[in-house]
């Protein structure tokens, strides 16, 4: 009998040994050239992703988790998928960090390090990562109960590698509220250097402050949801930080990703700018602000742990949008990251807003750049960063290839339009094909800054004051590029795949 347990638990471990080496030999051997994978975007090797989670900087090491199903390409029992970078371009595939267990699915969340060890969960020499995450309970909401969401935590002590729950989850109980979700923790250090741990939660249509001693026991501190904000949808993945302006002027913000309601319908994330007390938000704004005005990035939030020497607010959000986020065109996986970009707090008159810009780690991609002279220009390579200045404040950008396809952006009367209804496969759902408009309230444009991957295009205007990404599925890559209202020297970079 000893011999026979023996024997079995060997074929065991050879079993799971060699599942293991043949998960990593097919992330080795994927060339993920497929069409429509993005080529300088961050994607799943297979399988269904969406939100960012967890995103959280250590030793050099950039950890980016999310949303992950790894048994299919449309959204089923969440776990969180795990990759790492050490330049926020090139990313390494890791094993998936958490899976569901009795408590539920495990929806999103975020990530810290716990320096001063408060929870006991690490040491003062080795601080342990925490992951604060929703556990979703599918039988509690299929019983149609209103409590079936809680906040767990998870830690590890191998930066990541690997991962225990808490015994004691869920550390937060729900209060009979069907939507108790997305919790973003971060360390808040009062004036008199006293500190605790804050946590926005997504409570149907408002945001949750709670605050913690030790990230394990929670106490409600207010609400926020002021009447003249965005509520076509749930209020989903907040987050909440400072940002300085250039001379000084610190002001707080909060993000709050909302399905539906979005400035071009289905998902967006709307943005508010005002002061924290370590209790309560506030905002003397009553102006919706979005952090994009295009269709597809959604959900995003910020990396925390970053270094003061960086400095820097950095910024992923999920590429895609609920309307059509499970039936685009793409096998054997679905959904990408946006670009990383560093957010910065601008001042607009009286007002604030949040600009958006690429990271500059992504300008190592640049293999070539030229300058481009006239109206129109062939595309040598698939991978492309357009630096224009506008020579009117009416012009047009399109990309065409040699299908008749195309994708347009324009400005005419006073509005930003992205014109996708030409850009190639959009029948897949009735809404992708309907043209975007922006309206601009009067703003002069002096730069645009264009990404344009293999399904997906990236604008930023003025330096991220208006951001707009789009995806889109060409039946064959863009190889031209026509200007119209554009000074004729404009610079071109060809970019290189990240894979």
């Amino acid at each position: 009998m000893k011999f026979k347990i023996y024997a079995f638990l060997i074929v065991v471990l050879i079993f799971s040994g060699c599942k293991k080496e043949t998960q990593t030999k097919e992330i080795e051997l994927s060339k993920f050239n497929e069409l429509f994978r993005p080529q300088y975007h961050f994607s799943p090797p297979k399988n269904w992703m969406n939100d960012p989670n967890g995103m959280v900087f250590l030793d050099g090491e950039y950890h980016l988790f999310y949303q992950y199903f790894p048994d299919s390409t449309v959204w089923g029992p969440m776990h969180w998928g795990h990759a790492i970078s050490r330049d926020l371009v090139h990313w390494e595939h890791l094993p998936i960090a958490l899976e569901p267990d009795e408590h539920g699915w495990i929806f999103s969340g975020s990530a810290v390090i716990d320096h001063n060890n408060t929870s006991g969960l690490g040491t003062e020499e080795n601080p342990a990562m925490i992951a604060i995450f929703t556990y979703h309970d599918p039988v509690g909401e299929k019983e149609q109960r209103d409590d079936f969401q809680t906040q767990g935590i998870a830690y590890s002590t191998d930066k990541g590698r690997t991962w225990k729950k808490y015994e004691q989850n869920p550390v937060l109980k729900n209060p009979g509220i069907r939507d108790f979700r997305d919790p973003k923790v971060m360390w808040f250090e009062n004036e008199d250097g006293k500190g605790k741990w804050l946590m926005s939660l997504a409570v149907w249509d408002k945001i949750s402050f709670y605050s913690s001693p030790n990230l394990l026991d929670w106490t409600f501190e207010s609400d926020f949801n002021p009447d003249w904000a965005a509520y076509g949808g749930v209020w989903e993945c907040p987050d909440l930080f400072p940002l300085k302006t250039e001379d000084g002027t610190e002001k707080w913000i909060l993000f709050v990703s909302i399905n539906p309601g979005g400035p071009q319908g289905g998902s967006a994330t709307q943005y508010f700018v005002g002061d924290f007390d370590g209790k309560t938000f506030t905002t003397e704004s009553k102006e919706i602000k979005w952090l994009d005005y295009g269709a597809d990035n959604y959900a995003g939030v910020t990396w925390s742990n970053i270094p003061e020497s960086d400095g820097r607010r950095i910024f992923i959000g999920w590429m895609s949008n609920w309307q059509y986020a499970q039936v685009v065109p793409t096998s054997p996986w679905r959904s990408a990251m946006t670009i990383p970009r560093n957010l910065e707090l601008v001042i607009k008159g009286s007002d604030f807003l949040v600009a958006s810009r690429p990271v500059k780690e992504i300008e190592k991609l640049r293999v070539e750049s030229k300058i481009a002279t006239g109206h129109e220009f062939n595309l040598e390579n698939e991978l492309v960063e357009l630096d224009l200045v506008p020579e009117k404040q009416e012009f047009n950008i399109t990309f065409l290839n040699n299908k008749n396809e195309n994708v347009k952006l324009e400005v005419k009367d006073g509005q930003l339009i992205f014109d996708r209804s030409q850009s190639g496969i959009t029948d897949f759902n009735d809404e992708f094909d309907n043209i975007h408009t922006i309206p601009l309230k009067g703003l002069s444009i002096n730069t645009i800054r264009v990404f344009l991957d293999r399904s997906s295009v990236e604008v930023f205007i003025n330096g991220g004051e208006i951001t707009i990404t789009e995806l889109i599925f060409p039946s064959e890559n863009f190889s031209k590029v026509r200007l119209e209202g554009f000074k004729h020297e404009n610079v071109i970079h060809y970019l290189k795949s990240i894979w």
